[in-house]
């Protein structure tokens, strides 16, 4: 990892405006807006923007903790390069096996360059097709899907904060299907599922969703 944080946000914007990627934005989503509207709590919770960017960094160092329906359980790590056993700092690797987007039943080693950029509070992670591991042995992304990169943002007020998400996949040509799958993932009325699990989990508080009429 050569990259600076400003450099591997301006690969992601390069990759963002190829024609031939399948891309998606989810609308921003105002954590307290949703929270309020559409769940109860076992005591008041009311997010700020440091709360949701601490969300941001802990899942993009523990993906399997915050996103177990997305991540098999126990197959994630990160690491720093430089010194694997040693603290991540704002930039490291990881590696996990996520279901494929096309076929959600399936898993598949993902492999990920992190960029945590706290200033504009954005967390950039780019997929590689291959990097060593932490003990420098080959690792070897699935090759049965494109390789993506995600970013996950924080943005609005300090007390209203907005979450933010957008993917690019390395395609020949945009996938109308999986850009059918992500326009129905931001159809779901709930939190996106790492919210709810910090609310549980890190701030163990009790969490349920209200019926929707």
């Amino acid at each position: 990892m050569s990259y600076q944080v400003s450099e591997a946000e301006a690969e992601f914007e390069q990759a963002w405006a190829d024609p031939r990627a399948t891309r998606a934005q989810s609308p921003p989503v105002d954590v307290n807006q949703v929270l309020a509207e559409r769940y109860t709590t076992g005591e008041p919770v009311r997010f700020t923007r440091a709360m949701l960017w601490d969300l941001e960094i802990r899942k993009a160092a523990t993906p399997g903790a915050f996103i177990p329906y997305v991540v098999r359980a126990g197959s994630d790590a990160a690491w720093a390069p430089a010194s694997p056993g040693g603290p991540l700092g704002d930039t490291f690797v990881r590696k996990s096996e996520q279901r494929l987007w096309d076929r959600p039943e399936v898993y598949g080693l993902v492999l990920e360059e992190v960029y945590l950029d706290h200033e504009r509070q954005l967390v950039t992670f780019l997929g590689r097709a291959q990097f060593p591991d932490a003990d420098a042995k080959p690792l070897h992304a699935d090759p049965r899907q494109p390789l993506f990169h995600i970013q996950h943002g924080v943005t609005g007020t300090e007390q209203q904060p907005l979450n933010t998400w957008r993917i690019v996949l390395l395609t020949e040509q945009p996938d109308t299907a999986l850009i059918e799958r992500f326009a129905e993932q931001d159809r779901d009325p709930w939190l996106p599922g790492f919210v709810e699990n910090y609310i549980r989990d890190v701030l163990t508080v009790r969490l349920d969703r209200k019926a929707l009429g």
